[in-house]
């Protein structure tokens, strides 16, 4: 059963990232290693929306370690942890919590030596940001810990990056590159503490040419000279090239003149779904305290709330006008979300 239900939650999100992303560009998936036990390792700009990416484009089912605060509610946290997440508790969840990451570190070196795979976002919290920081010693401990237990075990490092055009708007794209698999053995010595600077300083600048890493230091005025450029924060490898040759080596990209014809498509999409686009502007929208969480509220919405109303108009159609016009309607809504999403 619980197979069943993840391949059906596992289709359904990929349906629903299908009609809220115009583009989403996988590269190197095929590199993954499918019977090795693998720890995926990723920038972490999107709030939840990192997560489902990984989980539908990585080619297997993971586990991810997520931040301790969206457990709260009994619900939510019976739901989330039926899609293979466990909380991770911070020093803001409560010193008395952080004990508690004991027992989730341990159910990672015990899934890592089944051959499961397990995401981490090793910077330890989302910003929209593109500059990957300093990772935390968390992912390390479960590596060396895996070895302690379980030597034998092959244990294999995917570094990720994630990448946006703009991750708080809608409509956005997305690139997924999936980095080489690199055998978290070679980092292991007898000098643990040396063993985990090295593996952080390693995965960090691994991390770093998978996604557009812009330097703290003068990042506002590289953002605007990429803008300018109109650079496509889908290739991260051409814009870190950009970057590293003081805007010398870079090609500007010539600007899409259809976005208004985009936005006409948009504004009848909500006129026909104006219910739970309304619960989104008016209530869910201004709740939202992390601007990171913006687009992953949108997306709950669109994937509930939305087909819910539709289906509901549907059926009232057909009640009334009969199979015809409410087929009509449905294939027009579906025909909408289409053109303003993909033009």
């Amino acid at each position: 059963m619980k197979q069943i239900w993840l391949h059906s939650v596992r289709f359904y999100i990929k349906l629903g990232l299908f009609f809220y992303f115009k583009k989403i560009k996988v590269v190197n998936a095929e590199n993954i290693p499918k019977d090795k036990p693998v720890l995926f390792l990723s920038n972490h700009q999107n709030a939840l929306l990192d997560a489902l990416l990984i989980a539908t484009k990585c080619g297997r089912f993971s586990y991810f370690l997520t931040r301790a605060s969206v457990f709260k509610n009994p619900i939510i946290s019976k739901l989330l942890k039926s899609l293979c997440m466990l909380p991770v508790y911070r020093i803001r969840d409560g010193w008395s919590n952080l004990t508690n990451n004991h027992s989730i570190f341990n159910s990672c070196t015990t899934l890592l030596h089944q051959n499961e795979a397990v995401v981490v976002f090793p910077e330890g919290s989302h910003n929209l940001n593109r500059t990957v920081r300093p990772l935390s010693r968390g992912f390390t401990r479960i590596v060396f810990d895996t070895f302690e237990k379980y030597p034998e075990t092959d244990l294999q490092l995917v570094p990720v990056g994630l990448n946006f055009i703009n991750a708080k708007n809608f409509v956005d794209s997305t690139s997924i590159y999936f980095g080489e698999p690199i055998a978290a053995k070679s980092f292991v010595s007898d000098n643990r503490n040396a063993a985990v600077m090295k593996l952080k300083l390693s995965i960090q600048s691994q991390i770093s040419k998978l996604t557009t890493h812009i330097p703290t230091e003068g990042y506002e005025q590289t953002i605007k000279k990429l803008d300018a450029l109109n650079m496509d924060y889908l290739d991260p490898i051409e814009i870190n090239k950009c970057i590293a040759s003081d805007f010398k080596d870079c090609e500007a990209k010539p600007k899409s003149h259809i976005k208004w014809i985009r936005s006409i498509f948009k504004f009848l999409l909500i006129i026909n779904i104006l219910p739970p686009y309304l619960v989104w502007k008016f209530i869910a929208q201004p709740k939202i305290k992390e601007i990171e969480f913006t687009s992953t509220f949108r997306f709950a919405i669109a994937i509930t709330l939305v087909p819910l109303y539709v289906l509901i108009f549907v059926f009232v159609l057909f009640a009334l006008f009969g199979i015809k016009t409410a087929m009509l309607y449905l294939f027009c809504v579906l025909g909408l979300a289409l053109f303003a999403v993909k033009l």
